[in-house]
């Protein structure tokens, strides 16, 4: 029988299979022989070990369309990637850190900037900068119900991944968007000034219409994937590329060289300068990384 992975915990999975029914599942043997973990959103083909008790066994893995590997999803459309607009304050680089790791896995991103209602001054700010850089951006306040409409037509028929640091509302924006769902939501800690962690693994949820959710443990850093390093950099920033190609030098990493033409769209507005800042710090710690590799 076929069916989707919506949670795995504790070595079983949770499987939602084509009978309507939900199926508590350990994987084979041969999966730990082969090295590989099944992950919430595969595809997989189960055999039933007890119909009556929903019971049954991981027997193979269906073709991924893609991986996440932070958080682990598979077969994933989209990344709802969500930042406050305060409390806590949103770092530009952090925010880019995360694109750069979505960029880098091909996956579609949506940034919502949620507690609008707290400074709204902030939230255009910050949706300035990344539509100049070609993202969607979705001004949102889980408080007041702005922006939740536009989300819902985004997350329609989908299977998205909701990520962000702790304490910035992704819980309570799916509470909002879909009430009967109910996320446990967890206050702000007033003494640090970041949230407590309320998701502690990831969940696929149903909400009809082919629309599955997923809300992900948050995180408060995030590492450059170890696959980019300082000359694949430059495709990770989605500005960047109508630009390359056509700098003087071939090998141009747009840092200090004659006739850049990234530099140049810099100059002329069309980079943001929030934007190419972290690209520059991006790089330095790229080239630290190559350095303590040859150690």
């Amino acid at each position: 029988m076929i069916g989707k992975i919506v949670k795995g915990i504790g070595g079983f999975y949770y499987v939602a299979a084509e009978d309507g029914k939900l199926y508590e599942c350990k994987a084979r043997g041969l999966f730990r022989k082969e090295k590989m973990k099944p992950l919430v959103g595969d595809d997989c083909e189960i055999e039933i070990l007890d119909a009556g008790a929903c019971l049954g066994n991981v027997e193979k893995v269906l073709p991924r369309r893609n991986t996440l590997t932070r958080p682990a999803v598979a077969n994933a459309d989209q990344a709802i990637v969500i930042f406050a607009v305060s409390q806590p304050e949103p770092g530009y680089s952090l925010i880019d850190r995360y694109l750069v790791r979505m960029s880098y896995m091909d996956m579609p991103v949506i940034l919502l900037f949620n507690k609008v209602d707290q400074d709204r001054a902030k939230g255009e700010e910050l949706q300035a900068v990344y539509e100049k850089a070609g993202y969607t951006v979705v001004l949102t306040s889980a408080k007041t119900g702005e922006g939740t409409d536009r989300v819902r037509e985004l997350l329609a028929g989908k299977t998205s991944v909701f990520s962000g640091p702790s304490g910035v509302g992704k819980s309570s924006m799916l509470n909002h968007l879909y009430p009967e769902i109910q996320m446990e939501t967890g206050a702000i800690s007033e003494k640090i000034g970041r949230g407590k962690h309320t998701t502690r693994h990831s969940e696929l949820t149903a909400v009809g219409g082919g629309t599955y959710l997923c809300d992900t443990p948050g995180f408060s850093s995030v590492e450059l994937p170890e696959q980019v390093d300082e000359a694949t950099l430059e495709l990770c920033f989605p500005e960047f590329l109508p630009h390359l190609g056509t700098c003087r030098f071939a090998s141009c990493r747009h840092l200090s060289e004659p006739d850049c033409t990234v530099k140049q769209a810099l100059e002329q507005g069309e980079i943001g300068k929030t934007r190419y800042e972290s690209y520059k710090a991006f790089q330095d710690i790229l080239k630290d990384r190559r350095k303590n590799e040859w150690k």
